[in-house]
Formats: structure tokens, sequence, C-alpha cells
């Protein structure tokens, strides 16, 4: 009697102990070695809601495919059983792997779901983060400063992701991110010079908008854009230096080249991308001394959490009240409510 098949199942759907074919992107392969000095590969699939480890030992079958043939940023279908392991995460053990084929799509592969991107498109978010330039910044030379930044750099910010790793970590994220924040820069700033009228000097609205615009410029120097499914990798600067001081150090750079733009507004706008992240801990070199930056951070730190919270949210496939803990969140959320 023939062996029947296991079901095709989507990777994220997949339940501890359930052996099944799904369709996964290599989205990681790194060869690493035992204490004994064996080799063994590290790999991650994943889909849109789950990623998985997997890791293949000198002894495995598909070791030598694994070296030789398994391609990051390719289309798999695999055979495989799954687990979640204590302190790992969720892992599969392969048995069966190939490329995926034009047939396959009858079974279900569809590739949109394999790809992280921004739910917005990028041409038209730059349009409106330049628009927000454009249109708040009432200091002439710092706008010219601001828009001229952007416009140099517009390729690599429609590419970009916010973060490699932990907040809108997809190509787009940073222009998305951005876009949030400088918004809620702009209705914070208002609300602030409203409620403390009497405070000298005032908050300079300028100067926190332009903060929010810039604050992560040097994103466009720290990373270079990785191909479809691939995380953005870090330049040789980015690893060197940080996004910190390369905005900057971009911001410096260019300010040599707009007349009468105000010195001190310069330094302090120096000042706001030096320490945004508040602590040093967090990247920051010194800390902050002016107000600007108290709202630049909070509404920083508030949208980078939130879209921790709810991508984590969206794509938790566990069982039960809570999500599965989350590394970077640090945390299981609860997604089971009535209100």
């Amino acid at each position: 009697m023939a062996r029947e098949k296991p079901p095709v199942v989507r990777l994220h759907e997949l339940k501890p102990g359930q052996t099944a074919d799904v369709f996964a992107l290599l989205a990681e392969k790194v060869r690493n070695l035992t204490r004994d000095g064996k080799p063994f590969y590290s790999c991650k699939f994943k889909d849109n809601r789950r990623t998985v480890g997997c890791v293949l030992w000198a002894d495995s079958p598909l070791f030598t495919d694994c070296e030789k043939a398994w391609r990051p940023g390719t289309i798999y279908k695999v055979r495989c059983t799954f687990s979640e392991h204590e302190r790992y995460g969720p892992q599969i053990e392969v048995r069966q792997i190939r490329e995926v084929q034009d047939e396959d799509r009858a079974a279900g592969l569809n590739e949109g779901e394999f790809f992280d991107r921004s739910r917005f498109d990028p041409a038209a978010m730059f349009a409106d983060l330049r628009g927000l330039a454009e249109a708040e910044l009432r200091d002439a030379p710092l706008r010219a400063l601001v828009v001229g930044l952007l416009d140099t750099h517009a390729a690599a910010l429609k590419q970009i992701p916010a973060s490699p790793r932990p907040f809108y970590p997809f190509p787009g994220g940073w222009l998305e991110h951005v876009l949030n924040v400088t918004r809620n820069v702009v209705w914070l700033a208002d609300a602030y010079i409203a409620r403390f009228p009497e405070m000298t000097p005032p908050l300079n609205r300028d100067l926190v908008v332009a903060g929010a615009i810039l604050h992560d410029i040097g994103r466009a120097a720290e990373l270079a854009a990785g191909p479809p499914g691939q995380p953005a990798e870090p330049t040789v600067p980015g690893r060197l230096l940080g996004h910190i001081q390369l905005g900057r150090d971009l911001i410096r750079d260019a300010a040599r080249s707009v007349p009468d733009l105000n010195p001190e507004l310069v330094l302090l706008l120096d000042h706001i991308v030096l320490t945004h992240l508040t602590l040093p801990e967090w990247g920051s070199p010194r800390l902050p001394m002016i107000p600007e930056v108290l709202i630049l951070h909070h509404a920083d730190d508030l949208d980078a959490k939130y879209e921790l919270y709810a991508r984590h949210l969206t794509r938790d496939a566990a069982d039960g009240p809570f999500t599965d803990r989350d590394p970077v969140v640090g945390k299981p959320l609860l997604k089971r409510r009535g209100v």
C-alpha cells in the first residue's frame, strides 16, 4: 500500500507534532561549528506570519544539499515536522525539500505570502513626507536642508526598513515609520506650545518637526536593501559607526551647501539626532538637554512599539487567549478579549 502524502498546510498554521508539506521562504542560512569543530547549518524558513528555525547537522542526509544548493531568498516546498522549543521557539525538522514549481500554484502557492512590505506605496509615502516638510517648516533654509536630504536619498529611503530587525523591518518601513512620527510630532508640538506659552525659550516647532523627519536619516547610509525576502544588510560605515553618527554626518555635510542656514539651528538639530534615543544603553552618545527631544523620543518610541504589537497580534497563530512569546516584544500579548 502506498504511503499517504501529508496535507499541504500554510507554515503559520502548523501545530506542534504535525507533519505536513508547506511552502516556505528560506530567509537565512548560516554555517556554524560545534564545539568539536563539526560543521552545521542554522536556517530560518518563513511565510508572512511565522518564522521557524531549522538545524542541519553534518550527519544529516540533507546536509550536502543544504550546503551546495539551498539559496536564501528562494521559496521551497518542504515536508517537515513542526515543534515548539522552550528556548528556541518554533522549529521544523526537514524531511524532504525542493524548489517550488509552477504547478504548485494549484496546491496553494502564493508568492505574495512570503515577502514582507509596507502596506502603503513607498512613492506616495515619500510624497506625503516631502509635502509635510514643505508645509510645516517655516524657516526657509531649514526647509531647504530637510527637503534636500530627502531628495538626495529618495531611492534608498523608499526601499529600506525602519530598522534591520525589530520594528517596521520591511521595504518601505523607514517611510511608514518616519511619516507616522512626523505627523504625531506636528500635533504634539502644537499642543504643548499652546499649553506652555510662558516657557522660555519657547518650544521651537520647526526644530522638532525637522528632527522628526531626519532623526533616522542615517539609515540611508547604514543599510543596503536586500533582495526580495532578505533583510537589509549593514554597510561598512553602518557597521563601524551606526545610523545616529551617520545621520549627524549627513546633516552636517548637507548644511554646508545651504545659504543663510542658522548655525545654531544646525547644532540643535545635531543634538536631537544624537540624543533622540535618550539613553546610552539604547544608543544615544549624549543625554537630551532640550525639550524638543522629549516630544520626538516619545513619538518615535510609541510608533516603533505599536507596530511591534500590531504585527505580533495580527500574525500570531498560537492557540489560547495569549500570543506566543515574541523575542522582540519580550512577552506574550492578550489577543482574545470581548471589548
